[in-house]
């Protein structure tokens, strides 16, 4: 594929994804509320998510989104609930210094799932492919190759991204030195948790 055009793409969507959406603003409250380590499963199923969205624009099957529609609003209204959830717990999480808490079992597939059902729960990830693409590329065209291409491309640039927000969450955290101050980066990620949820349960 043409370097201009994975250039051009490349822009548009670090562009877009630079700006802070639910999914963000969840990844953030979870890092200011239990810090970096395990966030890793949601980072993952985050970016398989794009890929698949990414997918579905490229080869021209956005008519199965719509066919399986009530999949997606499920998606949808489970990561709603997932969001909630980790809302609630931050709010009432201990404010105690003494050390960190061990994640819970299976905490790492709740949040790969979180990831998968915010991300697929957004299908206004597959329109900014479908307005993006045809304006740079020929899809009637596009091979195999290309596909991959594009996709190492946005992997690429969703990785800088989101890993820039990690580490800005995680130094922030370090700040908070004081019980009273955990206490109240708890509060305040909950809400930014619970406006996630909110800004997903209104698309």
């Amino acid at each position: 594929m043409d370097i201009a055009a994975l250039l051009i793409f490349a822009g548009a969507l670090a562009i877009a994804a630079g700006t802070p959406g639910p999914s963000i603003a969840a990844l953030v409250a979870r890092v200011l509320a239990r810090g970096r380590r395990d966030v890793a499963p949601f980072l993952a199923a985050m970016w398989i998510g794009e890929a698949i969205w990414l997918s579905l624009a490229v080869w021209g099957l956005a008519s199965l989104a719509g066919t399986f529609h009530a999949v997606f609003v499920m998606l949808k209204w489970a990561g709603v609930a997932y969001l909630l959830f980790l809302a609630w717990k931050m709010w009432r999480g201990s404010a105690d210094l003494s050390g960190q808490a061990i994640p819970e079992r299976g905490s790492a597939s709740g949040m790969f799932m979180a990831g998968i059902a915010v991300t697929l729960g957004n299908p206004k990830v597959m329109v900014f492919y479908l307005a993006l693409l045809p304006t740079i590329i020929d899809l009637r065209y596009l091979s195999v190759l290309g596909w991959a291409e594009l996709t190492a491309t946005m992997l690429a640039v969703l990785i800088g991204i989101d890993m820039t927000w990690v580490a800005l969450a995680s130094r922030a955290r370090q700040f908070l030195k004081s019980p009273r101050a955990v206490r109240w980066a708890n509060r305040f990620s909950a809400g930014v948790m619970t406006g996630a949820a909110a800004a997903i349960a209104a698309r």
